[in-house]
């Protein structure tokens, strides 16, 4: 078992905070960048609103 602060970490695309890795984005580790679905939705907001 590893200890949680030998896992990797990324920080989010959205909001900048480090975030570590989850069982569950096992396979899709390389393609997460955000840190919730919360920041996920903030980023798809905010390119509509830029968006022309």
């Amino acid at each position: 078992m590893r200890r949680k602060a030998d896992l990797p970490v990324k920080n989010c695309a959205s909001c900048g905070r480090p975030f570590t890795w989850r069982k569950k984005w096992e396979r899709v580790w390389d393609e997460v960048r955000y840190c919730s679905k919360r920041c996920s939705g903030d980023a798809r907001t905010t390119r509509r609103k830029t968006a022309p």
